[in-house]
């Protein structure tokens, strides 16, 4: 009796396939390709130089990050400002991630305060914006945001709380991006550092009160006029 064997992709277009799928990661993150337009497979495969396969494959990829939509008879297109995805994530986070902290400011030791201070520390000396990567902050910046914020949580030891965590901020980080991209008045630093300075206080009420305006400002950045752009004439 013949046994059917899988064999595996090639090391070559496995490589392929992660290449394409980080510069269309990439892409979209800089905002080359705007809120709402459509991701063409044709057409990104052309740009590329990769076939079709390679590139589905990629966009799969990015849907399931939450960076792209695949509609029905429509193929494939980068979410929109107005998705309400966008306000159900922020509501969602409103409703955890103060209770984290809270938790994480009662548990919470000092080799967490630490790691608090040092994160607050990396993301305040790490350059919001870098020319070569748009106009949308930089991937070091991104990073070092999300370690802060990661770690404020992380007193309160609980791994299925820092799971569902981690789920919604990969899953809002296009909302975050174009939310900092409309409302460039907005003194996040200063929102940072307030964050901080409740925590390491141990005012839990405080952090918390803090912390559900900075998920709020955010969802509001899509949803307010933006202030670079001009509103319309009657």
């Amino acid at each position: 009796m013949n046994q059917t064997t899988h064999t595996p992709a090639p090391a070559g277009k496995q490589m392929l396939s992660e290449q394409v799928y980080t510069r269309l990661r990439e892409a979209i993150m800089r905002g080359d390709h705007a809120p709402g337009a459509p991701l063409k497979p044709q057409d990104l495969a052309k740009e590329q130089g990769v076939s079709l396969a390679v590139v589905r494959e990629a966009l799969v990829r990015v849907v399931g990050e939450g960076l792209a939509d695949r509609l029905p008879n429509r193929g494939f297109a980068v979410p929109a400002y107005s998705d309400r995805r966008w306000q159900e994530i922020a509501e969602a986070r409103r409703a955890i991630e103060p209770v984290m902290l809270r938790m994480s400011i009662e548990r919470g030791d000092v080799d967490w305060e630490a790691r608090v201070r040092a994160s607050h520390h990396r993301l305040a000396r790490t350059p919001a914006y870098v020319t070569e990567e748009g106009e949308h902050y930089s991937g070091a910046w991104a990073e070092a945001h999300r370690l802060f914020h990661r770690t404020l949580l992380e007193g309160c030891d609980n791994a299925v709380l820092l799971e569902s965590f981690d789920r919604m901020w990969t899953a809002s980080e296009l909302a975050r991006r174009w939310s900092a991209y409309r409302n460039p008045q907005r003194d996040g630093a200063l929102e940072h550092r307030r964050l901080e300075e409740a925590a390491l206080a141990r005012d839990a009420d405080a952090a918390a009160e803090v912390l559900a305006q900075h998920l709020t400002q955010t969802a509001n950045g899509l949803t307010d006029c933006p202030h670079h752009e001009p509103a319309d004439e009657a």
